[in-house]
């Protein structure tokens, strides 16, 4: 999971220069990419809310301890919570927006042909998928069937092992 959160700052990073997004607060990109998942780690699961919205509620509890202002601490819970949703628009959010198609790259490998493949290489041979396949799927299994009405739900009903499965970053893995 950690070489997945990196993979995915790493790629949101890329989808912003191949696109030529501009205005990303990089520093907001890079802290809710760190944190995205860790609602899925059991230290900071909740027993009611989605991984994603707990994640935001760390995301900005770290983030007061790190000085930030209220309206930037909500930023970062809003990215966080977005990159689960199954669009973002870019207009509305530029860094969820980089965050969503970032993770969808990762984990099912959507529009992984527009990263360069040199780059792609070079990401997977520093951050490595390892086990991410069981890893991420057995935890977000896990959230859907104790969470039926949450984001996890959704991914798991709309074929997450499968995408997982198929991801053409597993076969440039190898």
């Amino acid at each position: 999971m950690a070489n997945h959160v990196m993979r995915s700052w790493l790629w949101a990073e890329a989808f912003a220069i191949v696109e030529g997004r501009t205005g990303i607060d990089h520093e907001l990109l890079y802290t809710a990419a760190l944190l995205h998942d860790i609602g899925l780690v059991p230290s900071y699961d909740n027993h009611t809310l989605g991984y994603e919205e707990a994640g935001g509620f760390v995301g900005e509890a770290l983030t007061a301890g790190a000085g930030w202002p209220a309206d930037r601490r909500r930023r970062v819970n809003e990215v966080i919570v977005r990159h689960n949703w199954p669009e973002v628009d870019p207009a509305q959010d530029i860094e969820g927006y980089l965050l969503e198609t970032a993770t969808g790259l990762d984990i099912s490998g959507r529009r992984d042909e527009d990263i360069p493949l040199a780059f792609r290489r070079e990401v997977l041979s520093t951050y490595p998928r390892l086990n991410l396949a069981e890893e991420f799927g057995a935890c977000v299994r896990d959230q859907a069937a104790r969470k039926p009405h949450s984001q996890a739900r959704r991914l798991v009903d709309g074929g997450l092992d499968r995408k997982l499965g198929e991801n053409p970053l597993e076969r440039l893995s190898s």
